[in-house]
């Protein structure tokens, strides 16, 4: 049975980025692949601006948008769902803050194509820019996913900049349902690594701008994620026997 054809789409999931997004979209444009904006209900100066860019770039850029907020999550399936009703086979998801270097854009499209069945996802190399408490916190996420894969393979599973197949994500999402906000980075990709997805990891250049806008929710956020790591860990203990299955045909 002959492959579908590699055509990938880029995502922007968007919500108050109106300083950044516009420089983001101009360099991801350069590269020629359509860009799906979704704007997850976004201010009213924000709004505009995607208005703005839609209408400058016509035949490169669609405008998706949510009439209120719903996480970044919900954005991106929102997006997926899109993409993959209009023959798009890969998703390209990058932040709309500028924080992920869009000269990786054609590396990773390239590992994409040469690996259509795996997720292609970003470690992060950072700069001195880099919070102290982001570099360290995080890591506490990146324990409790290789517990819950029993695998090292996931390197970074809440950098946002990676590439999907979109195929797997809607069968995933038909049955499962998923974090929509800080927690949905890691959430998919372990779910998606239960169900047989192989994982690509690439190192990509992080910086974190002087004048960024974050989203993260203290205590709501890290309530989430906690809970995620708890429903994670169960299913884990569930899917057990498949697991150590998996492991050992991997190797």
């Amino acid at each position: 049975m002959q492959k579908p054809v590699f055509n990938p789409c880029i995502l922007i999931p968007v919500y108050n980025h109106e300083h950044a997004i516009g420089q983001v979209l101009a360099k991801v444009l350069n590269y020629r692949v359509a860009c799906l904006l979704v704007d997850d209900g976004s201010s009213a100066v924000c709004a505009q601006e995607l208005n703005r860019l839609a209408a400058s770039y016509p035949a490169e850029v669609v405008l998706l948008r949510h009439a209120w907020n719903q996480g970044k999550g919900a954005a991106v399936l929102t997006g997926m769902q899109h993409a993959v009703s209009h023959g798009y086979t890969h998703v390209l998801q990058i932040d709309a803050d500028g924080q992920h270097d869009t000269n990786d854009i054609p590396v990773f499209l390239e590992y994409a194509r040469k690996h259509p069945d795996a997720i292609v996802t970003g470690y992060p190399v950072y700069d001195e820019s880099v919070p102290s408490i982001r570099f360290f916190g995080r890591y506490l996420t990146h324990v409790w996913v290789w517990i819950n894969t029993l695998s090292l393979k996931v390197k970074d599973s809440m950098c946002g900049f990676r590439v999907y197949p979109i195929l797997p994500v809607i069968r995933l999402i038909t049955r499962q349902p998923l974090r929509k906000r800080m927690a949905f980075d890691s959430d998919i990709i372990v779910r998606l690594y239960w169900d047989g997805v192989d994982v690509v990891n690439l190192p990509t250049r992080i910086s974190y701008p002087a004048d960024g806008v974050s989203h993260f929710r203290l205590w709501s956020d890290n309530f989430q994620i906690a809970c995620m790591h708890a429903r994670l860990f169960l299913g884990m203990l569930i899917r057990l026997p498949q697991l150590l299955r998996h492991k050992r045909e991997r190797r």
